[in-house]
C-alpha cells in the first residue's frame, strides 16, 4: 500500500491495543500491536501481549471479547517495558512520524499510561496523529464500530475486526488505504479528533 500521506510524513505507525476495560488510569493494556510503514512499504511490526500488574485479573468478558486468557498473558505475555521499548524502536529515526489508529483518543491515552511510569511518554512528543474513526464519523452515518468501516469500504477480504491487537492495526491501515483512495483529504484531519458521547 502506497499513500499520499508518506509525501508528508516519513514513517506511518498504525496500532491497536487491547485492554482490561475503558479506563485508562486504572485499567491495563493486555496486548499492543503495530504496523510500520514508510516509502520503502511495511518496514517493522509488533504485537505483544503483556502481563498484567501483580495482583490484577483478567475480566471474563474481555476473554470472551479477545479470546485472549489469563493463561496466555501469563504464559505469552512480556513485561510492560519489553512491549514499551519495542513500540519506541518503531519510531526510532522518524524525523516526521504519524500515528494512526481507529479511535486514536481511546489507544493513545492507554499508550501514554503504559509509556509514562517508565519514562518514555516523550516518545509521544514529536509525532503527529490521525484517528480514523474522525474521519469515518464525518464521512458515513452511524454506526460507527471498526467492524462497520470494514464494510462500509468493501475491504472484508482484505480486513478482519477480530479484537486482536495488530489483525485490527492491519484493518486500520487497510481503510487508510481505501479512505484516502475515496478522497484525497486525510491531511485536514491530522490532529483532529472527534467527540464521543460516551469518552468525551
Amino acid at each position: 500500500m502506497t499513500t499520499r500521506l508518506l509525501e508528508r510524513f516519513d514513517r506511518i505507525i498504525v496500532f491497536d491495543t487491547e485492554t482490561t476495560g475503558i479506563d485508562f488510569v486504572q485499567d491495563e493494556i493486555i496486548e499492543l500491536g503495530a504496523v510500520c510503514l514508510t516509502a520503502e512499504g511495511e518496514t517493522g511490526a509488533m504485537d505483544d501481549l503483556i502481563r498484567l500488574s501483580p495482583g490484577r485479573a483478567l475480566p471474563p468478558f474481555i476473554t470472551d471479547l479477545t479470546g485472549i486468557t489469563p493463561q496466555q498473558l501469563e504464559m505469552e505475555g512480556v513485561e510492560k517495558s519489553a512491549a514499551a521499548e519495542r513500540f519506541c524502536r518503531l519510531l526510532e529515526g522518524a524525523e516526521r512520524p504519524l500515528l494512526a489508529a481507529y479511535n486514536a483518543q481511546f489507544d493513545l491515552s492507554f499508550l501514554y499510561y503504559l509509556l509514562r511510569p517508565l519514562g518514555r511518554a516523550a516518545v509521544l512528543g514529536p509525532p503527529r496523529f490521525l484517528d480514523l474513526l474522525t474521519v469515518y464519523r464525518d464521512r458515513r452515518d452511524y454506526p460507527h464500530k471498526l467492524c462497520n468501516a470494514i464494510e462500509a469500504f468493501h475491504l472484508e477480504d482484505a480486513a478482519v475486526n477480530s479484537h486482536r491487537a495488530v489483525d485490527d492495526a492491519r484493518a486500520a491501515l487497510a481503510l487508510l488505504g481505501a479512505m484516502e483512495a475515496e478522497r484525497d483529504d486525510l491531511d485536514r484531519y491530522i490532529d483532529l479528533f472527534g467527540t464521543h458521547p460516551k469518552y468525551g
